[in-house]
């Protein structure tokens, strides 16, 4: 015992305050335990609510917004210049923030939940030790659920300064960079590069693989890279920066991969990945194991390797979706309550907000051949849509993949405006086990986006509406 620190008791703590951490303590609550969660911020909602997800959603609106307005003399609408405010816009994002972290707070009061800002380390398999700011507290639990998510890497060359940034800080600057390197092509690197982009600054992006978004199917990683081209971002792939020196305010950078480059930025934005908040929690005396990477392996009820503790979310490796960490810690508030709960859903939709937007879910053409599927795909293009050309470029697509012999669909992907709207759909129609047949009979309000996956569908079938058929030949393969 710590001279001075209070000895406290609760049923369930929740280490972690993000969308997966209040999500289980909210739920645990409503099921009529006795719930205390712990966080290092004073407000609710993590890296999701204030330092990812939503402030660059914030961001991103704003951006795509001043584009509109500069391409308005398309629609007969002349703006002379368009203006960004950046302090403006950080206070109006904050507000954003602010009104979202308020309405957690006064949820979490309803739900006599009992909060505490601090640090959390297990001190045995039944006892976590909190550091607050005021008195230490020794908190005993029945049940603990790790929500801890990640924490960004800045890897060498890098070292965090003023100019060289994460995400974190890139969401705050009060002041638009007139130049900005992004180092890192995956989803974080391209949505706040396309962001700034808009915004009016010089973007340069580096990939240290062959192809941005890793991961991502080809066929819809072509159009943001078009967009790009058009809007005027350098994009390097298989390069990577070497050596930095700042220099007057500025940081100098040196490029290596199929050509030498040595430029000078405003600011660089590392977006390389991040690493699971793992140490330092003393998982070792609560007996919890974790892999090489420091992820915490679960079951499908989100239990540790110690069945009465639990982990959710970013923690438990990838993928890392804020509604993928919602939905774990539903699940195990549920089987913390008793409730036949477990963690088997289909698929887990992945939204990139790129310009356009890109969204999938289930398994590509690709995936579904490599498991054995003699597959039907069907495409739509964004082009034959009515509603898709009042809302400006085209350039986009929704795919539709099916197995050849029972027409279930295997899997949806899409890139264009509001896909990650669309996805939903999709989503709940693997979850359903729907067939194209379902999607094809069930009516799509006209003139909208979303008539364009049940053209898809229709293309598997070799019925397009909108589109010439496939040839009969190449629709099973």
């Amino acid at each position: 015992m710590v001279m001075g620190e209070a000895q406290e008791r609760t049923q369930v703590v929740v280490i972690g305050g993000g969308p997966g951490g209040y999500t289980a303590a909210f739920r645990a609550a409503d099921l009529g335990k006795q719930v205390a969660l712990v966080d290092m911020e004073k407000r609710l909602g993590g890296v999701c609510l204030l330092r990812g997800c939503i402030p660059s959603k914030a961001l991103i609106t704003a951006a795509e917004l001043a584009d509109r307005i500069r391409q308005a003399a398309k629609l007969g609408i002349t703006v002379n210049h368009v203006q960004v405010d950046m302090p403006r816009l950080i206070a109006w994002k904050n507000s954003i923030i602010d009104e979202l972290a308020r309405g957690l707070e006064t949820l979490a009061k309803s739900r006599r939940i009992t909060r505490y800002v601090g640090r959390a380390t297990f001190r045995s398999p039944n006892e976590v030790f909190i550091h607050t700011a005021d008195q230490p507290v020794l908190l005993r639990f029945e049940q603990a659920i790790i929500a801890t998510g990640t924490t960004p890497i800045v890897p060498p060359p890098f070292q965090r300064s003023e100019q060289v940034l994460t995400s974190d800080e890139a969401l705050d600057l009060k002041e638009l960079p007139s130049s900005l390197l992004v180092v890192g092509g995956g989803y974080i690197g391209i949505e706040l590069g396309t962001c700034f982009a808009a915004l009016g600054s010089r973007v340069t992006v580096v990939e240290m693989l062959d192809n941005l978004l890793p991961g991502t199917d080809m066929e819809l990683v072509r159009v943001v890279r078009k967009h790009l081209d058009e809007r005027g971002v350098h994009v390097h792939v298989q390069s990577r920066v070497t050596e930095t020196r700042l220099t007057n305010g500025r940081v100098q950078v040196t490029i290596e991969g199929p050509q030498t480059l040595r430029a000078e930025f405003d600011k660089v934005l590392v977006a390389v990945g991040r690493r699971p908040n793992s140490q330092d929690l003393g998982l070792e005396r609560a007996g919890v194991q974790t892999d090489a990477k420091g992820y915490i392996p679960v079951n499908d009820r989100c239990q540790t390797n110690v069945p009465h503790i639990y982990a959710i979310g970013d923690i438990t490796g990838p993928p890392a979706l804020a509604h993928r960490a919602r939905r774990q810690g539903i699940v195990a508030a549920e089987v913390i309550a008793g409730l036949p709960a477990a963690f088997d859903n289909r698929t887990v939709p992945a939204v990139i907000f790129s310009d356009p937007e890109i969204a999938y879910c289930g398994l590509s053409e690709e995936e579904a051949k490599a498991a054995g599927y003699r597959v039907r795909v069907g495409r739509f293009r964004l082009a034959a849509s009515g509603r898709a050309k009042t809302l400006g470029p085209t350039d986009g697509l929704v795919l539709v993949v099916a197995d050849s012999d029972s027409e279930l669909v295997l899997g949806v992907r899409m890139v264009g405006p509001h896909v990650s709207e669309l996805i939903a759909e999709a989503v709940l129609a693997m979850e359903m086990g729907a067939t194209l047949e379902d999607l094809i009979t069930t009516i799509h309000p006209h003139p909208t986006l979303s008539e364009a996956l049940q053209e898809a569908a229709e293309s598997a079938r070799g019925q397009a509406i909108h589109a010439p058929p496939p040839p009969r030949a190449s629709r099973d393969t």
